[in-house]
């Protein structure tokens, strides 16, 4: 195993952590010197706070840790592509890596809709490695909204002592 695969399975591991409080499953790690000073995994639903994304979350424990908004020779694994407003927060604290799994058709940032961690407006860039354990990734997501979906889609059950 080569070592974005390493790190990226320290972020699916986060991912299976927002999978069990029922949140879709994404997870991100930022790397300082073979070490991971940032942990996250989704928590929008649990937070009721829509910038609690992996990333987000990350980003914050690792600016806590290194006591510096700036994340200067840190890699940042995420499991899906990250949105505009995770890749900003990428850009603003001038992650110079980012490493995902799989991409993200409706809201990428990071080359699929578009690539802001590297248009050459902003004054800094983030180098992108995707792919990285693409199918693993693809396949937490498209779990998780098949057993969503299944789970929708159950007709519910009179309770005992209710009529029809």
């Amino acid at each position: 195993m080569n070592e974005h695969e390493f790190w990226m399975r320290e972020a699916i591991a986060e991912a299976r952590k927002a999978e069990v409080l029922g949140e879709v499953p994404i997870g991100a790690v930022v790397v300082h010197n073979g070490e991971i000073i940032g942990r996250g995994h989704n928590l929008r639903e649990t937070t009721l706070d829509s910038t609690a994304h992996a990333e987000m979350v990350a980003i914050r424990e690792a600016s806590a840790a290194l006591n510096s908004w700036r994340l200067l020779d840190c890699t940042l694994y995420v499991t899906l592509e990250p949105c505009p407003m995770c890749a900003g927060a990428m850009i603003q604290s001038r992650v110079p890596l980012t490493v995902y799994g799989t991409p993200d058709p409706k809201a990428g940032c990071a080359g699929t809709l578009m690539n802001l961690l590297d248009d050459p407006r902003f004054n800094h860039r983030t180098v992108v490695l995707s792919g990285v354990l693409q199918q693993e990734c693809a396949e937490l997501l498209t779990g998780f909204f098949r057993q969503l979906r299944k789970r929708r889609s159950r007709p519910l059950l009179p309770a005992e002592g209710d009529t029809p």
